[in-house]
């Protein structure tokens, strides 16, 4: 594949409008690592002004493993709540869950003959979630890449907000846009940039630095839920693992300390600062002060957003619509070009 990063260049010739695509799979749990590392940058992308910007609950992606149907459904309008509780705007944004657009499974279909098993099976995540029981993982899990390649070019997106365990993802989405190119001839698909910034990109346990946090950690004292209220926001962040020494006053001394980086990390992201700004802040205090800070600070940054989680899902109904709107209006970008794909490839229609 990285013998394709030339034509890749070579392919980008046509102007496209500058547009984002991102997505977060209805699995339930959302946590402050959803919020920090995906759900606040799509709220500063929407106010950016320069793209236009495409947020889709990935349901599809989420059967890729067992779900219960009733729990699926429920998690979908909780992410969607959880999406504009956060500050996405559904009339500024196209927000929409992915099975509502048929146009991202059909396309994902043409890139299942582009994708080489070769791409697929260097697929680290495949590797992680299948494990040694490969032989009983799903056709979707295997194809999972291909089907997000479609996610992301069915809208000519430009520019992809990932974390650094999609990184891998979206290098095959640019692989996949520039062989279905180069195949055909055309200059069709762009070469979608990914958008990785931010202090708290991957944010990690409170109990374990070194391991991403995460909705599936057996404890609940691991993470930071987004429908946590103050009382326990405050709890976990008073029993996050720490170390004895007390902040260091530059960057180098946050080396080799997992935890103590990890909550600095979390001040400086929730606070729009950078983490040279809290070091310089917070020289030499021991955590026994900074954590109450940290508190205070996720409180008012987070209890907002839970509570209007909340309302939002007293009234479903509302949520359903939302979303049936997004995908009419993401059906729009979408219809046009699928067909025009089909016109290269040779379909009739």
């Amino acid at each position: 594949m990285q013998g394709m990063n030339s034509r890749a260049e070579a392919a980008m010739t046509q102007t496209f409008i500058p547009r984002v695509f991102s997505g977060i799979q209805p699995s339930g749990g959302l946590t402050l690592g959803n919020y920090l590392g995906a759900m606040k940058r799509f709220v500063d992308m929407q106010a950016d002004g320069g793209f236009e910007t495409v947020y889709c609950m990935v349901d599809l992606h989420a059967i890729t493993v067992w779900q219960n149907p009733e729990d699926l459904r429920r998690n979908t309008r909780e992410l969607c709540a959880g999406f504009i509780a956060a500050g996405i705007d559904p009339e500024k944004s196209i927000l929409f869950n992915q099975s509502q657009v048929p146009e991202h499974a059909q396309l994902g279909c043409c890139f299942n003959c582009v994708a080489r098993m070769g791409w697929m099976k260097r697929m680290t995540q495949w590797k992680d979630k299948a494990g040694k029981n490969s032989e009983n993982a799903s056709l979707g899990l295997f194809g999972y890449p291909a089907l997000m390649a479609a996610d992301i070019l069915i809208y000519h997106a430009t520019h992809v907000p990932v974390g650094e365990d999609q990184k891998q993802h979206l290098e095959l989405t640019r692989d996949i846009a520039v062989k279905f190119n180069n195949d055909f001839g055309v200059d069709f698909f762009p070469i979608p940039e990914p958008v990785i910034e931010g202090s708290a990109t991957r944010v990690m346990s409170l109990r374990d630095g070194t391991k991403k946090m995460s909705k599936s950690d057996p404890s609940d004292m691991s993470r930071l839920n987004m429908t946590d209220g103050a009382e326990t926001l405050v709890k976990k962040i008073k029993k996050a693992k720490t170390d004895m020494d007390p902040l260091p006053d530059n960057l180098e001394g946050l080396d080799g300390r997992p935890e103590a980086q990890n909550l600095v990390n979390i001040y400086a992201s929730l606070n729009e600062m950078t983490v040279q700004a809290v070091i310089g802040e917070f020289s030499g205090q021991q955590f026994g002060a900074f954590k109450p800070k940290l508190a205070d600070l996720a409180v008012a940054k987070l209890a907002p957003i839970s509570s209007e989680m909340s309302r939002l899902m007293q009234d479903p109904a509302e949520i359903d619509r939302i979303l049936a709107r997004g995908a009419e209006r993401g059906r729009a970008l979408a219809a046009p070009i699928l067909q025009k794909t089909y016109d290269i490839v040779g379909m009739l229609r």
